[in-house]
């Protein structure tokens, strides 16, 4: 957990790695492999996602008990994937050098992909996200994106392992000298003049957001935070008003429209929506710009909507209170936000873990921007983790991500992924910031996951025609 955020030891997931690949070797069946991954998966996502509990007992309000074991079993299911790693290269005799410099950085690779796709996908401490953004392997975030970034860290762990030998050491001093070159590279170009950006945080407490007769604290707070601000866009976080677009008191939405009018500005507010009886998580804008709004397309299972209802329904009506759980879907085909000079590729939250998904609206897009509620996990490293995704994204993208959040982090990041500014977690404020629309096309925006699937079907592909050649030979 040392190379991921807020600790950011980026060479700790590379000796942790190799660790665990030696003592892959020193297992005698596949069976012990697989446990052996499997111990490895439970300390990974037991420390790195068990914020999950906060979310489900203190805000849920789940049981305790019930809890610990959901907990329990999320973390469990996602530790199969480095135990299927271990039993599936326990099974492959191959010589020594040649499994962990190549064959075992495939698989653990290929399963980070599949978790990141099955069931909607869940990528959470995919290894790449550990070396954002001073280690020299995020250089290759803007060909291969994060997966690929995973690959080149995964093969330096198996490397280090032979550093000694000259066939591992020279394969391994490039990874990190052509990761290095690869972050010389300008990808992208500015375009036009800077816009004045605010990001508001309002800190908002979870329990308190949807709470009967709160309310108007919510409306009051980021409407004062509203009227503070100067900039030619001011940027809510997601959900910051809880109620349905056409339940906002009228005089409400006058005052906000208006005073952006006075200012030339426009108003990004994140709020509810409702059309043919579904609802939506939406940002939608007031002010001098035509009215638009994007709609959240990539929805949190169980806490946005309810997967095989027939199956999983009671546990949300019987176990869980989460407001507004039952979203639906914005779809994929939704047009760019053309706001201030810039137009603007939004997510919401959740969405931004998803690298192949943000650059659906690239090149296009001349600035990334992220709302998010992380309340939900209280005083966790959930929202510094979920930062650390963002700056992949920018690094990918070679743009700019705003990131306007309820009680943090509320951010802006450069477009090679270091942070510019943000606000302290858990506090009221605004940040305001001069930023740069960009232009331009990194090969991971024209290619997304497809380079990192042939890529590693070329290395499988390698590693039996080696493993061939030694058995000629």
């Amino acid at each position: 957990m040392g190379g991921f955020a807020p600790w950011g030891l980026f060479p700790l997931p590379v000796f942790s790695l190799a660790l665990l690949f030696w003592l892959w070797h020193q297992t005698k069946t596949a069976a012990q492999a697989a446990a052996l991954g499997l111990a490895f998966g439970l300390g990974l996502f037991g420390a790195g996602i068990g914020w999950i509990y906060i979310a489900l007992n203190q805000f849920g309000e789940m049981p305790p008990a019930l809890a610990f074991l959901a907990t329990l079993l999320f973390v469990s299911f996602y530790a199969l994937f480095p135990a299927g790693v271990g039993w599936l290269q326990a099974k492959l005799r191959l010589p020594y050098w040649l499994k962990n410099a190549l064959l075992l950085p495939i698989f653990w690779v290929a399963a980070e992909l599949l978790r990141g796709y099955l069931f909607g996908g869940f990528p959470w401490l995919v290894l790449g996200y550990s070396q954002v953004p001073l280690s020299p392997l995020a250089g290759y975030a803007p060909i291969f994106g994060v997966y690929g970034v995973s690959l080149a860290l995964a093969m330096c762990a198996g490397l280090v392992l032979e550093w000694r030998k000259l066939r591992a050491f020279l394969p391994l001093l490039a990874l990190i000298l052509v990761g290095a070159g690869l972050q010389k590279i300008t990808w992208t170009q500015p375009l036009g003049a800077l816009t004045r950006v605010s990001l508001l945080q309002g800190n908002v407490a979870q329990d308190q957001k949807f709470a009967d007769g709160q309310l108007d604290l919510s409306l009051n707070r980021y409407q004062a935070l509203i009227e503070q601000s100067t900039a030619q866009l001011i940027v809510l976080p997601e959900t910051a008003l809880p109620i349905l677009r056409n339940e906002l008191p009228s005089d409400y939405r006058e005052k906000v429209s208006q005073y952006a009018r006075n200012n030339h500005a426009d108003v990004l507010i994140g709020g509810f929506e409702q059309e043919a009886g579904k609802i939506y998580n939406t940002m939608y804008s007031l002010g001098i710009s035509p009215n638009q709004a994007y709609r959240k397309n990539h929805l949190v299972p169980f806490g946005e909507f309810i997967p095989l209802r027939s199956v999983f329904g009671w546990l949300i009506t019987d176990f869980l209170n989460i407001p507004m759980s039952d979203q639906s879907s914005g779809g994929t085909e939704q047009a760019l936000l053309q706001l201030a000079g810039q137009k603007i590729a939004l997510n919401i939250c959740f969405e931004d873990g998803f690298g192949e998904e943000i650059i659906r609206s690239l090149p296009q897009a001349t600035l990334l921007l992220n709302t998010s509620n992380d309340a939900w996990y209280g005083e966790s490293s959930a929202a510094i983790q979920h930062n650390q995704i963002s700056q992949m994204r920018a690094l990918e993208t070679g743009r700019m991500l705003l990131r306007a959040t309820n009680t943090g982090v509320t951010s802006v990041i450069d477009r090679d992924g270091k942070m510019m500014q943000q606000l302290a977690e858990h506090s009221v404020g605004i940040l305001t910031a001069d930023i740069q629309g960009y232009v331009g096309t990194t090969p991971y925006i024209r290619w997304g996951n497809n380079g990192i699937f042939a890529l590693l079907l070329i290395l499988f592909g390698l590693v039996f025609a080696l493993r061939a050649r030694k058995l000629k030979t």
